[in-house]
């Protein structure tokens, strides 16, 4: 894999991983769409036989991925919860548990709670945002800690660096989903996380076109092992797909720059709309955790979440009214997706534990495309309006 460069990270991002594998030298690196590769003797050690194992055209996007965090492996799979799964497997056994964020993606949370704790792999959600909570969920037992930061779908953000330290002292590795920023605005690696950890169908991808996953690390023996767990459970990366992420990575910076100045801005529009509770968004000064942003990130990136007053009608009424901006579950994207938490991505958790951990039925979480920021917020409006219109007809208060 790549060796930390002096390079800029959209350099990095056009040019990391990329390898010559053909004689006509094609500027792109081609899509090896085999299963099996021809081997000229019997116990050659062959860079790769089986796309099950390995894939030349994978190994390219884990070399440019590691190019893109400065790490020595990369290692991909078919999709974020494959890597997740190989990951969590790959450290922990029967008696083992993970210190985990409370508010994480649903799919994660489903993983630990019905597959994991049922074969004696135990979770402990707690509140990561709290650097002390999690020194106290530590315990002889504890054989990795996990965070999403920032958390999907509430934004809420840990301390990577502090809770590094005491993972260090501890000698517990430290694992950090960072899809939602991507190595361009957290470096991980560098606050002190032993583990990256992505879901490559977003920001990396950004065009609605992939699933896939990442984990990135420097050390050897954990990217081996989880090329072993890839390679037995069949949880490896298609080279097409590969192929079009390839293409994504040249422009995610490009894309992720202007994702996030829209984001900013409507953001700021948000917060001072009358029928919006509240909006979450780490580079506002009214975030909880605004400082924290400062230090960790870059920019406040391109996801918001907002509460609308009226809670579950009000947001039933405002995605179904969106004209441009799409009703779905993905995110990072080209397009503007509009998710409804609560009934989407994390409606497996139970509706008293879900408003605990600020999953609201009002809350919206909005994933900021490429479009005009202008057209954005003239769809934001429309669609707040309809709220309005809808409550006044029914002689409801959507302000209460």
């Amino acid at each position: 894999m790549q060796s930390p460069s002096i390079h800029s990270f959209s350099t990095r991002a056009i040019h990391g991983g990329h390898q010559t594998l053909a004689s006509s030298n094609p500027m792109i690196t081609p899509i090896y769409q085999s299963t099996t590769f021809a081997q000229k003797e019997v116990g050659e050690n062959a860079q790769h036989t089986y796309s099950r194992a390995s894939n030349p055209t994978v190994a390219a996007l884990e070399s440019a991925i590691a190019a893109l965090e400065q790490t020595q492996h990369s290692v991909c799979f078919a999709t974020g919860m494959s890597a997740t799964t190989a990951l969590l497997l790959a450290l922990l056994g029967p008696g083992d548990e993970v210190v985990c964020s409370d508010v994480v993606y649903g799919g994660t949370s489903r993983l630990l709670r019905e597959v994991l704790e049922p074969i004696g792999i135990k979770a402990a959600f707690v509140d990561t945002s709290k650097t002390m909570e999690v020194a106290r969920a530590l315990t002889a037992r504890t054989k990795l800690v996990f965070l999403e930061t920032p958390a999907n779908p509430t934004l809420k953000l840990s301390d990577i660096a502090a809770i590094s330290t005491l993972t260090r002292e501890r000698n517990i590795p430290l694992a950090v989903d960072n899809t939602f920023l991507t190595p361009l605005l957290q470096d991980c690696t560098s606050l002190g996380a032993d583990i990256v950890l992505y879901s490559t169908t977003k920001y990396f991808d950004g065009h609605n076109a992939t699933v896939g996953g990442a984990i990135c690390t420097n050390g050897e023996a954990l990217a081996d092992k989880l090329r072993d767990l890839r390679k037995t459970l069949g949880l490896n990366q298609k080279p097409f797909e590969a192929w079009l992420t390839l293409q994504g990575i040249q422009t995610l910076p490009l894309r992720i720059h202007r994702q996030c100045d829209s984001a900013s801005e409507l953001a700021t529009w948000l917060a001072d709309h009358p029928l919006v509770e509240r909006v979450i968004y780490p580079n506002l000064p009214s975030h909880p955790q605004f400082e924290l942003a400062q230090r960790q990130q870059e920019t406040g990136g391109a996801l918001i979440a907002f509460e609308l007053r009226g809670g579950l009608a009000s947001a039933k009424r405002f995605v179904s009214s969106l004209r441009l901006v799409t009703l779905a579950e993905n995110l990072g994207s080209g397009q503007s997706i509009a998710t409804h938490p609560a009934s989407m991505t994390h409606s497996d958790i139970p509706d008293h534990e879900a408003r605990t951990l600020g999953i609201s039925p009002g809350l919206i979480r909005f994933s900021v495309g490429l479009e005009s920021a202008n057209d954005l917020r003239h769809d934001l409006a429309q669609s707040l309006e309809s709220i309005g219109n809808y409550s006044r007809e029914k002689g409801e208060n959507c302000h209460d």
